[in-house]
């Protein structure tokens, strides 16, 4: 089973997003069975918090549910329990590293890394652009699974 945390800053836009679409193109794919999906936030300022109403709308615009969920903190022991670990821009992966101490197995990516565009997916909470983040995160994870599946072969 391969185990994939998604991490943004407050767990409630890109993370989530990135969360509950890679969900779903496992479960088209046929794979569910094969991964765990979560995520988290480098932040405390959302937890227990469900996710910010214009990113559940993105998500419902196609297909897709996100209820059930409650922003979370990462942990120390995250690091240990999950193998990706992938971060929406580069201060996640800044505060993720500074939790962990570093990255000695190479966990940590960026979404945009498994596309031909490698960057940051810019946080909707700021650009107000829930359709850009959207499309970000859809490219984002269609070529993570597209990775994953090159490698199993």
């Amino acid at each position: 089973m391969t185990r994939i945390l998604f991490v943004c800053h407050g767990n409630i836009c890109r993370s989530p997003m990135a969360e509950y679409a890679m969900k779903d193109l496992v479960r088209r794919a046929g794979l569910a069975g094969r991964f765990q999906i979560a995520s988290a936030a480098t932040s405390d300022e959302e937890i227990g918090n469900g996710v910010y109403p214009p990113a559940r709308r993105e998500l419902a615009r196609h297909g897709i549910s996100c209820d059930g969920h409650a922003a979370r903190r990462l942990t120390r022991e995250d690091y240990g329990r999950w193998d990706l670990i992938v971060g929406m821009d580069r201060a996640n992966l800044r505060n993720m590293e500074r939790l962990w101490g570093g990255d000695p197995e190479g966990k940590l990516h960026l979404l945009l890394d498994f596309t031909s565009r490698p960057g940051e997916v810019a946080d909707p909470w700021y650009t107000g652009d829930f359709a850009s983040t959207w499309r970000d995160v859809e490219e984002g994870c269609g070529g993570l699974l597209d990775r994953l599946r090159e490698a199993e072969a």
